[in-house]
Protein backbone atom coordinates (compact mmCIF):
# COMPACT_ATOMS: atom_id res chain seq x y z
CA UNK A 1 0.00 0.00 0.00
CA UNK A 2 1.89 3.75 -1.30
CA UNK A 3 1.26 5.84 1.79
CA UNK A 4 1.51 9.28 0.81
CA UNK A 5 3.35 11.80 3.24
CA UNK A 6 4.40 15.54 2.54
CA UNK A 7 3.08 18.13 0.31
CA UNK A 8 1.47 15.16 -2.08
CA UNK A 9 -0.20 13.53 0.84
CA UNK A 10 -1.92 16.58 1.96
CA UNK A 11 -3.57 16.83 -1.59
CA UNK A 12 -5.93 14.01 -0.63
CA UNK A 13 -6.49 15.53 3.05
CA UNK A 14 -10.57 15.66 3.43
CA UNK A 15 -11.55 19.84 3.68
CA UNK A 16 -14.23 20.90 5.53
CA UNK A 17 -16.57 23.46 3.56
CA UNK A 18 -19.57 25.05 4.75
CA UNK A 19 -22.79 23.58 2.55
CA UNK A 20 -23.50 26.77 1.49
CA UNK A 21 -20.03 27.04 -0.62
CA UNK A 22 -20.28 23.27 -1.43
CA UNK A 23 -23.47 24.55 -3.41
CA UNK A 24 -21.91 27.44 -4.74
CA UNK A 25 -19.48 25.92 -6.28
CA UNK A 26 -21.79 22.85 -7.49
CA UNK A 27 -23.84 25.64 -9.35
CA UNK A 28 -20.71 27.19 -11.15
CA UNK A 29 -19.65 24.28 -12.11
CA UNK A 30 -23.43 23.28 -13.25
CA UNK A 31 -23.49 26.62 -15.24
CA UNK A 32 -20.20 26.00 -16.50
CA UNK A 33 -21.25 22.47 -18.12
CA UNK A 34 -24.16 23.72 -19.26
CA UNK A 35 -22.82 27.03 -21.10
CA UNK A 36 -19.78 25.19 -22.73
CA UNK A 37 -21.20 21.73 -23.64
CA UNK A 38 -25.22 21.43 -22.78
CA UNK A 39 -26.13 24.68 -23.79
CA UNK A 40 -25.24 25.19 -27.43
CA UNK A 41 -26.21 21.57 -28.32
CA UNK A 42 -29.67 22.62 -26.95
CA UNK A 43 -29.65 25.78 -29.22
CA UNK A 44 -28.44 23.87 -31.97
CA UNK A 45 -31.40 21.80 -32.01
CA UNK A 46 -34.09 24.72 -31.28
CA UNK A 47 -32.32 26.35 -33.95
CA UNK A 48 -33.01 23.65 -36.47
CA UNK A 49 -36.20 23.47 -36.05
CA UNK A 50 -37.06 27.24 -35.75
CA UNK A 51 -35.47 27.42 -39.12
CA UNK A 52 -36.84 24.77 -40.18
CA UNK A 53 -40.54 25.70 -38.97
CA UNK A 54 -39.77 29.68 -40.59
CA UNK A 55 -38.82 27.90 -44.29
CA UNK A 56 -42.54 26.04 -43.76
CA UNK A 57 -43.83 29.64 -42.76
CA UNK A 58 -42.38 31.76 -45.61
CA UNK A 59 -43.46 28.99 -47.95
CA UNK A 60 -47.01 29.95 -47.38
CA UNK A 61 -46.41 33.35 -47.14
CA UNK A 62 -46.90 36.03 -50.26
CA UNK A 63 -44.33 37.96 -49.01
CA UNK A 64 -41.63 36.07 -47.01
CA UNK A 65 -40.17 37.49 -43.38
CA UNK A 66 -36.80 39.43 -43.66
CA UNK A 67 -33.62 38.69 -42.25
CA UNK A 68 -33.86 42.13 -41.19
CA UNK A 69 -36.52 41.53 -38.72
CA UNK A 70 -35.54 38.17 -37.80
CA UNK A 71 -31.97 39.54 -36.36
CA UNK A 72 -31.34 39.45 -32.82
CA UNK A 73 -32.59 42.59 -31.09
CA UNK A 74 -29.22 43.60 -29.49
CA UNK A 75 -27.32 43.14 -32.85
CA UNK A 76 -29.85 45.40 -34.50
CA UNK A 77 -29.56 47.92 -31.55
CA UNK A 78 -25.52 47.78 -32.08
CA UNK A 79 -26.26 48.01 -36.01
CA UNK A 80 -28.57 51.51 -35.51
CA UNK A 81 -26.44 52.95 -33.08
CA UNK A 82 -23.17 52.65 -35.66
CA UNK A 83 -24.98 53.71 -38.20
CA UNK A 84 -23.58 56.63 -39.98
CA UNK A 85 -26.23 58.73 -40.44
CA UNK A 86 -26.57 58.06 -36.74
CA UNK A 87 -23.53 59.16 -35.83
CA UNK A 88 -23.22 61.92 -38.03
CA UNK A 89 -26.78 62.97 -36.12
CA UNK A 90 -24.84 62.39 -32.89
CA UNK A 91 -22.18 64.72 -33.84
CA UNK A 92 -24.23 67.34 -34.93
CA UNK A 93 -26.74 67.36 -31.61
CA UNK A 94 -23.69 67.42 -29.09
CA UNK A 95 -22.25 70.71 -31.22
CA UNK A 96 -26.34 71.89 -31.16
CA UNK A 97 -26.47 71.03 -27.50
CA UNK A 98 -23.31 71.75 -26.31
CA UNK A 99 -22.77 68.33 -24.43
CA UNK A 100 -20.13 65.73 -24.91
CA UNK A 101 -19.99 63.58 -28.34
CA UNK A 102 -20.15 60.45 -25.33
CA UNK A 103 -23.34 61.99 -23.94
CA UNK A 104 -24.80 62.44 -27.29
CA UNK A 105 -24.18 58.78 -28.27
CA UNK A 106 -25.53 57.33 -25.29
CA UNK A 107 -28.74 59.31 -25.63
CA UNK A 108 -29.22 58.20 -29.06
CA UNK A 109 -28.27 54.25 -28.04
CA UNK A 110 -30.83 54.77 -25.38
CA UNK A 111 -32.99 55.95 -28.16
CA UNK A 112 -32.38 52.72 -30.01
CA UNK A 113 -33.11 50.45 -27.75
CA UNK A 114 -36.59 52.07 -26.91
CA UNK A 115 -37.57 51.79 -31.07
CA UNK A 116 -36.10 48.40 -32.13
CA UNK A 117 -38.31 45.54 -31.39
CA UNK A 118 -37.44 41.83 -30.91
CA UNK A 119 -39.61 39.85 -33.42
CA UNK A 120 -40.64 36.58 -32.57
CA UNK A 121 -42.41 34.54 -35.35
CA UNK A 122 -44.01 32.35 -33.08
CA UNK A 123 -45.43 34.76 -30.67
CA UNK A 124 -46.62 36.15 -33.83
CA UNK A 125 -47.90 33.64 -36.05
CA UNK A 126 -48.56 31.09 -33.09
CA UNK A 127 -50.14 33.37 -30.91
CA UNK A 128 -50.83 36.77 -32.33
CA UNK A 129 -52.96 36.01 -35.23
CA UNK A 130 -54.93 33.44 -33.66
CA UNK A 131 -55.90 35.78 -30.70
CA UNK A 132 -56.27 38.45 -33.25
CA UNK A 133 -58.94 36.35 -35.34
CA UNK A 134 -60.80 35.15 -32.77
CA UNK A 135 -61.01 38.74 -31.28
CA UNK A 136 -62.53 40.32 -34.40
CA UNK A 137 -64.67 37.61 -34.77
CA UNK A 138 -65.75 37.71 -31.36
CA UNK A 139 -66.17 41.52 -31.19
CA UNK A 140 -67.56 42.02 -34.70
CA UNK A 141 -69.39 40.72 -38.17
CA UNK A 142 -66.19 40.69 -40.45
CA UNK A 143 -66.63 41.71 -43.72
CA UNK A 144 -64.38 43.12 -46.30
CA UNK A 145 -64.49 45.55 -48.48
CA UNK A 146 -63.20 46.15 -51.57
CA UNK A 147 -59.94 44.53 -52.70
CA UNK A 148 -57.80 46.32 -56.19
CA UNK A 149 -56.90 43.62 -58.21
CA UNK A 150 -53.78 45.02 -58.53
CA UNK A 151 -52.79 43.75 -54.69
CA UNK A 152 -51.70 40.50 -56.31
CA UNK A 153 -48.66 42.47 -59.02
CA UNK A 154 -47.31 44.13 -57.04
CA UNK A 155 -43.48 43.12 -57.56
CA UNK A 156 -42.23 40.75 -54.88
CA UNK A 157 -38.65 42.23 -54.11
CA UNK A 158 -40.57 45.94 -53.68
CA UNK A 159 -41.04 47.26 -49.83
CA UNK A 160 -44.92 47.17 -48.85
CA UNK A 161 -46.37 49.96 -46.60
CA UNK A 162 -49.95 49.29 -45.56
CA UNK A 163 -51.03 52.96 -44.91
CA UNK A 164 -54.16 52.99 -42.88
CA UNK A 165 -57.08 55.65 -41.48
CA UNK A 166 -57.00 55.47 -37.19
CA UNK A 167 -60.42 54.49 -35.97
CA UNK A 168 -60.41 52.86 -33.31
CA UNK A 169 -57.30 50.45 -31.32
CA UNK A 170 -59.34 47.47 -32.83
CA UNK A 171 -58.02 48.41 -36.39
CA UNK A 172 -54.17 46.72 -35.47
CA UNK A 173 -56.39 43.54 -34.11
CA UNK A 174 -57.82 43.69 -37.53
CA UNK A 175 -55.54 44.07 -39.71
CA UNK A 176 -53.03 42.16 -38.55
CA UNK A 177 -55.40 38.82 -38.93
CA UNK A 178 -56.63 40.14 -42.24
CA UNK A 179 -52.85 40.09 -43.79
CA UNK A 180 -51.87 37.40 -42.08
CA UNK A 181 -51.61 35.07 -45.20
CA UNK A 182 -49.52 38.38 -46.89
CA UNK A 183 -46.67 38.76 -44.01
CA UNK A 184 -45.74 40.01 -40.74
CA UNK A 185 -46.50 43.85 -40.18
CA UNK A 186 -44.38 46.10 -38.45
CA UNK A 187 -46.49 48.46 -36.80
CA UNK A 188 -45.09 51.97 -35.78
CA UNK A 189 -46.84 52.10 -32.16
CA UNK A 190 -47.63 55.17 -29.49
CA UNK A 191 -46.23 55.89 -26.02
CA UNK A 192 -49.81 53.87 -25.03
CA UNK A 193 -48.06 50.56 -26.20
CA UNK A 194 -45.06 51.09 -23.49
CA UNK A 195 -47.41 49.99 -20.31
CA UNK A 196 -46.28 46.87 -18.97
CA UNK A 197 -46.54 44.16 -19.49
CA UNK A 198 -48.02 44.76 -23.18
CA UNK A 199 -44.99 46.43 -24.15
CA UNK A 200 -43.25 42.81 -24.47
CA UNK A 201 -45.43 41.66 -25.94
CA UNK A 202 -45.87 44.37 -28.77
CA UNK A 203 -42.50 44.48 -29.00
CA UNK A 204 -42.30 40.85 -29.49
CA UNK A 205 -44.85 41.04 -32.43
CA UNK A 206 -42.33 43.30 -34.47
CA UNK A 207 -43.89 46.64 -33.19
CA UNK A 208 -41.40 49.67 -32.92
CA UNK A 209 -42.56 52.93 -30.45
CA UNK A 210 -42.72 55.88 -31.23
CA UNK A 211 -43.20 59.32 -28.98
CA UNK A 212 -45.19 61.40 -31.33
CA UNK A 213 -45.31 64.65 -29.59
CA UNK A 214 -41.36 64.68 -29.02
CA UNK A 215 -39.40 67.08 -30.75
CA UNK A 216 -35.97 66.06 -29.70
CA UNK A 217 -34.02 66.01 -32.89
CA UNK A 218 -31.46 63.62 -32.16
CA UNK A 219 -34.56 61.54 -31.09
CA UNK A 220 -35.80 62.26 -34.84
CA UNK A 221 -33.04 61.00 -36.66
CA UNK A 222 -32.58 57.84 -35.16
CA UNK A 223 -36.18 57.04 -35.50
CA UNK A 224 -35.89 57.82 -39.07
CA UNK A 225 -32.38 56.17 -39.81
CA UNK A 226 -34.76 53.06 -38.09
CA UNK A 227 -37.56 53.32 -40.44
CA UNK A 228 -35.61 53.66 -43.58
CA UNK A 229 -33.12 50.96 -42.78
CA UNK A 230 -36.33 48.62 -42.30
CA UNK A 231 -38.06 50.39 -45.51
CA UNK A 232 -34.93 49.44 -47.16
CA UNK A 233 -34.41 45.67 -46.00
CA UNK A 234 -37.75 45.26 -47.13
CA UNK A 235 -39.64 45.07 -44.04
CA UNK A 236 -43.50 45.25 -44.75
CA UNK A 237 -44.95 47.55 -42.68
CA UNK A 238 -48.18 49.25 -41.40
CA UNK A 239 -48.43 53.36 -40.46
CA UNK A 240 -51.48 55.29 -39.72
CA UNK A 241 -50.52 58.79 -41.34
CA UNK A 242 -53.22 60.74 -38.73
CA UNK A 243 -51.07 60.05 -36.53
CA UNK A 244 -53.56 58.74 -33.97
CA UNK A 245 -57.31 58.34 -33.40
CA UNK A 246 -59.76 60.21 -35.43
CA UNK A 247 -61.91 62.64 -32.72
CA UNK A 248 -64.59 63.40 -35.59
CA UNK A 249 -65.01 59.70 -37.17
CA UNK A 250 -63.46 61.36 -40.07
CA UNK A 251 -60.18 60.43 -42.09
CA UNK A 252 -57.95 63.24 -41.22
CA UNK A 253 -55.28 64.67 -42.47
CA UNK A 254 -51.94 63.01 -43.39
CA UNK A 255 -49.13 63.51 -40.80
CA UNK A 256 -45.85 64.07 -42.29
CA UNK A 257 -43.12 62.36 -40.22
CA UNK A 258 -42.99 58.81 -40.61
CA UNK A 259 -44.15 59.01 -44.60
CA UNK A 260 -41.25 61.34 -45.08
CA UNK A 261 -38.46 59.00 -43.54
CA UNK A 262 -39.20 56.87 -45.90
CA UNK A 263 -39.52 58.95 -49.36
CA UNK A 264 -36.20 60.76 -47.94
CA UNK A 265 -34.26 57.62 -48.44
CA UNK A 266 -36.02 56.41 -51.77
CA UNK A 267 -33.42 55.66 -54.72
CA UNK A 268 -34.94 55.05 -58.00
CA UNK A 269 -31.75 52.46 -58.32
CA UNK A 270 -32.92 50.72 -54.69
CA UNK A 271 -35.98 49.35 -53.86
CA UNK A 272 -38.77 50.40 -54.95
CA UNK A 273 -41.70 51.15 -51.93
CA UNK A 274 -45.45 50.40 -52.83
CA UNK A 275 -47.75 52.10 -50.30
CA UNK A 276 -51.35 49.96 -49.92
CA UNK A 277 -54.07 52.19 -48.48
CA UNK A 278 -56.26 50.19 -46.21
CA UNK A 279 -59.66 51.57 -45.26
CA UNK A 280 -61.86 51.19 -41.92
CA UNK A 281 -64.90 51.29 -40.89
CA UNK A 282 -66.84 50.54 -37.74
CA UNK A 283 -70.54 50.08 -36.67
CA UNK A 284 -69.38 50.55 -33.15
CA UNK A 285 -66.33 51.94 -32.42
CA UNK A 286 -65.24 51.28 -28.76
CA UNK A 287 -63.51 54.46 -27.46
CA UNK A 288 -66.28 56.26 -29.12
CA UNK A 289 -67.33 58.25 -25.86
CA UNK A 290 -63.44 59.28 -24.77
CA UNK A 291 -62.93 60.30 -28.51
CA UNK A 292 -65.78 62.73 -28.64
CA UNK A 293 -64.73 64.28 -25.33
CA UNK A 294 -61.15 64.71 -26.78
CA UNK A 295 -62.55 66.58 -29.49
CA UNK A 296 -65.54 68.80 -27.71
CA UNK A 297 -62.30 69.57 -25.18
CA UNK A 298 -60.33 70.39 -28.19
CA UNK A 299 -57.04 68.43 -26.20
CA UNK A 300 -55.89 64.95 -27.32
CA UNK A 301 -56.05 63.29 -23.48
CA UNK A 302 -58.02 60.82 -23.53
CA UNK A 303 -59.50 60.39 -20.01
CA UNK A 304 -60.95 57.13 -19.93
CA UNK A 305 -61.38 55.70 -16.47
CA UNK A 306 -58.66 52.40 -15.61
CA UNK A 307 -61.24 50.66 -13.77
CA UNK A 308 -63.99 51.42 -15.73
CA UNK A 309 -62.26 49.89 -19.11
CA UNK A 310 -61.47 46.85 -17.41
CA UNK A 311 -64.94 46.22 -16.10
CA UNK A 312 -66.14 46.94 -19.32
CA UNK A 313 -63.73 44.27 -20.82
CA UNK A 314 -64.35 42.08 -18.53
CA UNK A 315 -67.98 41.96 -19.17
CA UNK A 316 -67.50 41.60 -22.68
CA UNK A 317 -64.85 38.99 -22.41
CA UNK A 318 -67.56 36.74 -20.32
CA UNK A 319 -70.39 37.62 -22.68
CA UNK A 320 -67.82 35.67 -25.09
CA UNK A 321 -66.93 32.86 -23.62
CA UNK A 322 -70.70 32.02 -22.88
CA UNK A 323 -72.23 32.72 -26.54
CA UNK A 324 -74.14 35.45 -25.02
CA UNK A 325 -72.67 38.28 -26.34
CA UNK A 326 -74.74 39.77 -29.17
CA UNK A 327 -71.59 41.94 -30.64
CA UNK A 328 -70.44 45.43 -31.83
CA UNK A 329 -72.29 45.01 -35.43
CA UNK A 330 -69.91 45.15 -38.48
CA UNK A 331 -65.82 45.89 -39.08
CA UNK A 332 -64.89 45.97 -42.59
CA UNK A 333 -61.77 47.03 -44.66
CA UNK A 334 -60.95 47.84 -47.84
CA UNK A 335 -57.70 47.78 -50.02
CA UNK A 336 -57.33 50.65 -52.61
CA UNK A 337 -55.14 50.47 -55.33
CA UNK A 338 -51.07 50.19 -54.67
CA UNK A 339 -49.03 53.18 -55.06
CA UNK A 340 -45.64 52.39 -56.06
CA UNK A 341 -42.97 55.04 -55.15
CA UNK A 342 -40.92 54.65 -58.46
CA UNK A 343 -44.12 55.21 -60.92
CA UNK A 344 -45.39 57.68 -58.86
CA UNK A 345 -42.11 59.68 -59.36
CA UNK A 346 -42.17 58.82 -62.77
CA UNK A 347 -45.40 60.52 -63.37
CA UNK A 348 -44.82 63.56 -61.28
CA UNK A 349 -40.71 63.77 -61.04
CA UNK A 350 -39.89 66.24 -58.64
CA UNK A 351 -43.35 65.92 -56.41
CA UNK A 352 -43.14 67.14 -52.97
CA UNK A 353 -44.45 64.14 -50.42
CA UNK A 354 -47.16 66.88 -49.00
CA UNK A 355 -48.55 66.08 -52.77
CA UNK A 356 -47.90 62.11 -51.75
CA UNK A 357 -49.41 61.99 -48.47
CA UNK A 358 -52.57 64.10 -49.78
CA UNK A 359 -53.03 61.64 -52.72
CA UNK A 360 -52.78 58.80 -50.23
CA UNK A 361 -55.09 60.03 -47.37
CA UNK A 362 -57.69 60.81 -51.01
CA UNK A 363 -57.54 57.24 -51.67
CA UNK A 364 -58.00 55.70 -47.96
CA UNK A 365 -61.34 57.72 -47.92
CA UNK A 366 -62.22 55.97 -50.82
CA UNK A 367 -62.01 52.78 -49.87
CA UNK A 368 -63.86 53.30 -46.61
CA UNK A 369 -66.51 50.62 -46.34
CA UNK A 370 -69.65 51.83 -45.09
CA UNK A 371 -71.46 49.98 -43.01
CA UNK A 372 -75.03 50.00 -41.15
CA UNK A 373 -74.36 51.95 -38.12
CA UNK A 374 -72.93 55.37 -39.92
CA UNK A 375 -75.30 55.07 -42.45
CA UNK A 376 -77.97 54.72 -40.19
CA UNK A 377 -76.47 57.49 -38.08
CA UNK A 378 -76.00 59.89 -41.32
CA UNK A 379 -79.90 59.08 -42.53
CA UNK A 380 -81.08 59.94 -38.63
CA UNK A 381 -79.53 63.30 -38.60
CA UNK A 382 -82.21 64.15 -41.06
CA UNK A 383 -84.28 63.59 -38.67
CA UNK A 384 -87.20 60.76 -39.93
CA UNK A 385 -90.36 60.59 -38.91
CA UNK A 386 -90.69 57.00 -38.28
CA UNK A 387 -89.47 53.81 -38.83
CA UNK A 388 -90.57 53.89 -43.07
CA UNK A 389 -89.21 57.24 -43.27
CA UNK A 390 -86.15 56.13 -41.85
CA UNK A 391 -85.67 53.18 -44.29
CA UNK A 392 -86.58 55.16 -47.28
CA UNK A 393 -83.59 57.85 -46.07
CA UNK A 394 -81.26 54.75 -45.28
CA UNK A 395 -81.59 53.61 -49.15
CA UNK A 396 -82.12 57.25 -50.35
CA UNK A 397 -78.19 57.74 -48.85
CA UNK A 398 -77.25 54.20 -49.99
CA UNK A 399 -77.95 55.05 -53.54
CA UNK A 400 -76.35 57.83 -53.70
CA UNK A 401 -72.98 56.66 -52.45
CA UNK A 402 -73.23 53.57 -54.48
CA UNK A 403 -73.82 56.28 -57.31
CA UNK A 404 -70.18 57.87 -56.31
CA UNK A 405 -68.17 54.16 -56.15
CA UNK A 406 -68.21 54.01 -52.60
CA UNK A 407 -68.27 50.38 -51.20
CA UNK A 408 -71.55 49.49 -49.18
CA UNK A 409 -71.06 46.35 -46.78
CA UNK A 410 -74.70 46.11 -45.38
CA UNK A 411 -76.75 43.32 -43.92
CA UNK A 412 -77.48 40.67 -47.07
CA UNK A 413 -80.72 41.02 -46.43
CA UNK A 414 -81.54 44.30 -47.45
CA UNK A 415 -82.18 47.30 -45.77
CA UNK A 416 -85.08 46.58 -43.40
CA UNK A 417 -82.16 44.36 -41.72
CA UNK A 418 -79.55 47.50 -42.71
CA UNK A 419 -81.87 49.39 -40.62
CA UNK A 420 -82.25 47.26 -37.63
CA UNK A 421 -78.83 46.42 -37.43
CA UNK A 422 -77.50 50.34 -37.39
CA UNK A 423 -80.81 51.12 -35.19
CA UNK A 424 -81.14 49.01 -32.24
CA UNK A 425 -77.62 49.19 -31.01
CA UNK A 426 -78.07 52.70 -30.85
CA UNK A 427 -81.62 52.31 -29.25
CA UNK A 428 -80.08 50.08 -26.52
CA UNK A 429 -76.89 52.00 -25.65
CA UNK A 430 -79.73 54.80 -25.42
CA UNK A 431 -77.88 57.10 -27.68
CA UNK A 432 -81.75 56.98 -29.74
CA UNK A 433 -85.16 57.17 -28.39
CA UNK A 434 -88.03 55.24 -29.34
CA UNK A 435 -89.30 58.70 -31.65
CA UNK A 436 -85.84 58.32 -33.36
CA UNK A 437 -84.67 61.33 -31.76
CA UNK A 438 -81.22 61.55 -30.57
CA UNK A 439 -80.85 61.61 -26.27
CA UNK A 440 -79.48 64.54 -24.27
CA UNK A 441 -75.95 64.59 -24.81
CA UNK A 442 -76.33 61.65 -27.57
CA UNK A 443 -75.78 63.95 -30.50
CA UNK A 444 -72.56 64.56 -30.81
CA UNK A 445 -71.66 60.75 -30.87
CA UNK A 446 -74.38 59.91 -33.58
CA UNK A 447 -72.72 62.66 -35.37
CA UNK A 448 -69.25 61.09 -35.33
CA UNK A 449 -70.39 57.64 -36.43
CA UNK A 450 -72.10 60.00 -39.54
CA UNK A 451 -69.52 62.01 -40.03
CA UNK A 452 -67.75 58.68 -42.56
CA UNK A 453 -70.72 58.49 -44.49
CA UNK A 454 -70.97 62.57 -44.81
CA UNK A 455 -67.15 63.06 -45.85
CA UNK A 456 -67.96 60.25 -48.18
CA UNK A 457 -70.74 62.06 -49.58
CA UNK A 458 -69.15 65.25 -49.86
CA UNK A 459 -66.40 63.79 -51.49
CA UNK A 460 -64.17 65.65 -48.96
CA UNK A 461 -59.96 66.02 -50.32
CA UNK A 462 -57.84 65.48 -46.35
CA UNK A 463 -55.34 67.94 -46.58
CA UNK A 464 -51.55 67.34 -45.03
CA UNK A 465 -50.01 68.54 -41.72
CA UNK A 466 -46.56 68.37 -40.86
Amino acid sequence: MLRLSGKAGAMFQPVALPLWLLVLILGFAGVTFASHFLFPSVRWFFRRRAEKALARLNARLDRPIELFKLARRQDMIVRLSYDPKVLEAVTDYAAEASIPPEVAFEMARRYAREIVPSFSATLYFGVAIRLARWLSRGLYRVRVGRVDKELSLIDPRATVVFVMNHRSNMDYVLVTWLVANRSALAYAVGEWARIWPFSGLIRGMGAYFIRRKSRNTLYRRVLARFVQMATEEGTTQAIFPEGGLSLDGRVGAAKLGLLSYIVSAYSPDGRDVVFVPVGLGYDRVLEDRILVQAAASGERRFRGKLLTTAWFGARVLWKILRGRFPGFGTAAAGFGAPVSLRAYYERTPGAAVETLAASLMAEIARVVPVTPGPLVAAALINQPADLIALATEVERLAAKLEGQGAVLRLAPQGFAATVAEGLVPFQKRGLVDDALQPTPGSAPVLAFYAAAVQQRLQGDAATQKT
